[in-house]
């Protein structure tokens, strides 16, 4: 049977290392059966995969990329606290989007994160979400996404 890491590589994807943590906090902390993550973001070796507002200085293509980095990382985070082999169910994903005014396409800019969750897990990959737009984010990031997963005993 094809593990999650398996899935992601024939959808194109890579699993990364877990993130650095970036303050005083845990990546990810499993409790009872649900696995949930700190906020994610679009980094790539440390160095973020773009900055700023979007629909303004990113375009909603390359925040996709961002959302789509950012559920990995997050996938990665919860590895730290679980096998991702072991995951029964995606629960929910939440995405931020750094918005300028009038930008109004978050859930366009999450469904890259989603797509992640599905590509890892099919149909257990669905999800309940929510996609907000917000002035500003951490380092100045695009997207942020945190998920929660459930995991069999």
């Amino acid at each position: 049977m094809p593990t999650a890491a398996d899935r992601l590589a024939a959808a194109g994807l890579t699993l990364p290392e877990p993130p650095t943590v970036l303050g005083a906090y845990l990546p990810a902390v499993r409790s009872g059966a649900l696995v949930f993550t700190a906020g994610q973001l679009p980094l790539l070796d440390g160095d973020l995969l773009a900055s700023g507002l979007v629909g303004s200085n990113v375009s909603p293509e390359i925040a996709g990329e961002c959302a789509r980095v950012c559920a990995l990382n997050a996938l990665a985070a919860a590895s730290v606290v679980c096998d991702l082999d072991e995951v029964t169910r995606a629960v929910k994903l939440v995405g931020y989007v750094a918005s300028a005014p009038g930008f109004t396409e978050q859930p366009t800019v999450i469904d890259w994160a989603s797509d992640v969750l599905i590509a890892a897990y099919g149909d257990a990959g669905r999800h309940a979400r929510e996609a907000v737009g917000v002035a500003e984010l951490p380092r100045r990031a695009p997207v942020e996404i945190s998920i929660v997963l459930e995991v069999g005993a």
